[in-house]
């Protein structure tokens, strides 16, 4: 249940049916609620074409930027399993998060992708050219390659895109 001002917009992550995302993302467009869907360009081949479509990045999952009024309704909303939790509570994923998603998603140069792996922390970097300038993360090295990490802790997701390391700064610890 989220406690905090009822007026405050905040973003929250749901659980969605399996593979209903993008009808649930549409239906809580259609109530006026403010929703985010990840969706990445792939190339998929049947056996006589091919053909580019939108998948979900995150198999399951959507975002809604909400107030306490509109809490209820998202439940009740078609395709729409429940809130992801954390301590009983709909987990509250930080705007910059989202924000950061959105910037990765937008760009084509280089493919985002989805990793279960858990990390340990690595050295925090900032990207300071290129299309995701500006965004800040974790640098992992994985089997050799160097690519940038953003992890979304409430959901227990993270996102890779492999940068070149002339793309990178490493941010001071304080």
């Amino acid at each position: 249940m989220i406690q905090k001002d009822p007026e405050i917009k905040r973003w929250y992550a749901i659980y969605t049916r399996s593979r209903a995302e993008k009808k649930a993302h549409d239906d809580l467009l259609r109530q006026g609620i403010e929703s985010f869907l990840p969706l990445q360009r792939k190339l998929r081949q049947w056996k006589d074409r091919k053909k580019w479509v939108e998948l979900p990045l995150m198999s399951g999952y959507c975002f809604v930027n909400i107030t306490r009024h509109d809490y209820d309704r998202v439940l009740r909303t078609n395709n729409v399993v429940c809130y992801i939790t954390f301590e009983g509570s709909a987990a509250e994923i930080r705007k910059e998060q989202i924000a950061a998603l959105k910037k990765m998603l937008e760009q084509n140069e280089f493919e985002v992708e989805i990793n279960h792996e858990t990390f340990s922390p690595g050295k925090k970097v900032e990207i300071i050219q290129g299309p995701l300038v500006g965004l800040r993360g974790e640098l992992a090295d994985i089997r050799g390659k160097h690519r940038f990490l953003l992890q979304i802790e409430q959901i227990e997701q993270s996102f890779t895109v492999e940068v070149p390391s002339e793309y990178l700064s490493a941010i001071p610890e304080n």
